[in-house]
């Protein structure tokens, strides 16, 4: 029975990377890295600040990390200020989420305060019934941790929710947490993320297969409560 949507946010509500490539682009050339898309998707995309910085900074001692992670987003917030909006098709999801009494969750691997700068800009603070901040958890996606704390929260199992994402880093997490996962390929080509476990991809929330595959959903679950 589906009882709850669990979504990512960059990348899968709002098309945040081409503002992060840039952001990091920006900031790498400072330390003579010059990284072009493909590099960025392999690299960087879906995964926490630490663990790129020591990926692709390692000379950098932990606070300097930090500082440099700090800087990073305080100018993706700056560039993104005024270019931030949602998919297409996420408003009427939400609302159709609320029609039919599911629950909904962030999970995300986004630094905390560019969690409630895009809450906040994109005007849905109210939106989730709870909000995993994977910083703020033993760890981040690849790792199925903060899926399994939003299905804690949210007091449902891994059988009762659809997860959302565009990231390998995502996919790997919602599967390894064993939820039903729907690709969004913003971010990566459907064959990549099939690769790793998702049921199907779409490419935005305006997608007839997409709204087909939820209202047969909860056209199920309501011939099973009956």
């Amino acid at each position: 029975m589906l009882a709850a949507i669990l979504f990512d946010l960059d990348g899968t509500i709002a098309n945040t990377d081409p503002i992060h490539y840039q952001a990091w682009r920006e900031m790498l050339l400072g330390y003579g890295m010059d990284i072009d898309e493909a590099f960025y998707k392999s690299r960087i995309s879906g995964r926490t600040n630490p663990q790129i910085i020591e990926d692709l900074l390692p000379q950098l001692s932990p606070e300097e990390g930090a500082k440099f992670a700090d800087e990073k987003e305080a100018l993706f917030r700056q560039q993104a200020k005024n270019l931030l909006k949602p998919l297409d098709g996420f408003s009427e999801l939400l609302a159709w989420t609320d029609t039919h009494q599911l629950k909904c969750a962030l999970v995300t691997n986004a630094p905390k305060l560019n969690v409630q700068f895009m809450l906040e800009v994109l005007g849905i603070n109210e939106a989730f019934d709870t909000v995993v901040i994977a910083e703020d958890e033993i760890a981040g996606k690849p790792d199925p941790a903060p899926y399994k704390v939003a299905l804690s929260r949210l007091g449902i199992t891994a059988e009762q929710a659809i997860a959302l994402e565009d990231s390998p880093s995502g996919v790997r997490s919602a599967v390894a947490a064993g939820i039903r996962t729907i690709g969004v390929t913003t971010t990566q080509e459907p064959k990549v993320l099939q690769g790793i476990g998702t049921f199907m991809t779409t490419p935005d929330f305006t997608d007839l297969q997409l709204w087909t595959l939820l209202n047969s959903s909860v056209e199920e679950d309501v011939a099973y409560l009956g």
